[in-house]
């Protein structure tokens, strides 16, 4: 397999998962939209690198170097950093400017780089530092709660906490689920039904953007060349 990838739910509140990948014989991976930011680190020609990574808004292609191995912390939609704003996250990454095979550097400070099992204790102390915060209402709304407070103080919240819409978030998360079940021969119109798209043009739509896979290349995945990043099944989506 080109790319052997690994993930685990935690139990930590600001942590959604914890994967890691290990990429043998791949030149290039389709990097699927994701709704949450993640602390990536990664070796590559014997070089540690280590990154703050934002939402992905729409499917893209990046290079994969051969034998490159990789580990991501993917953070809850209601946990954020207050040094970094979400916003200016999206669409984009922040690599630390100093990284060894042990320490990297985040908010001007140095820090262990932590490992598939010590995500949580690292993540915990990230807390207790202040660099990371978390907004439960956030992780609420996305689950499809209804808090009672007005819409506008809602809709900032959430966004402050993810950089991205109430809609924007529901939109990617959908399209994730309708891959996974197109994966597991769902048929596209019980995807259609199940998840709430108005036909199957609109799940097409969807797929192209966020997915970069049509319903018949998610149900016959051994026919693209070029691997998806991580998919896992979490339940259903608070649809719309």
């Amino acid at each position: 397999m080109p790319l052997e990838n690994e993930d685990r739910p935690s139990d930590s509140p600001y942590v959604h998962r914890v994967w890691r990948s290990q990429a043998s014989g791949v030149a290039r991976m389709t990097s699927i939209a994701t709704s949450n930011w993640e602390l990536v680190f990664w070796e590559q020609h014997g070089n540690v690198h280590a990154a703050v990574r934002g939402p992905e808004t729409t499917v893209s292609s990046v290079e994969v170097p051969d034998g490159s191995a990789s580990f991501g912390i993917t953070f809850a939609h209601g946990s954020s950093m207050p040094h970094l704003p979400a916003a200016r996250l999206v669409d984009s990454a922040l690599e630390s400017p100093h990284a060894t095979a042990t320490t990297f550097r985040l908010r001007g400070e140095e820090w262990p780089i932590p490992d598939f099992e010590s995500a949580e204790q690292f993540v915990a102390r990230l807390v207790r530092e202040g660099v990371v915060v978390r907004d439960p209402l956030v992780d609420e709304v996305v689950a499809g709660g209804m808090p009672e407070l007005g819409t506008r103080s809602v809709q900032r919240r959430v966004a402050a906490a993810t950089g991205l819409t109430q809609g924007g978030i529901r939109q990617i998360e959908r399209a994730r689920q309708a891959a996974i079940l197109l994966g597991e021969g769902v048929v596209p119109l019980e995807v259609v039904n199940r998840l709430g798209y108005y036909d199957q043009p609109h799940l097409a739509r969807s797929l192209q953007r966020f997915i970069g896979r049509t319903a018949t290349e998610l149900r016959r995945p051994d026919a693209v060349a070029q691997p998806l990043s991580l998919l896992y099944k979490i339940g259903d989506p608070a649809g719309s």
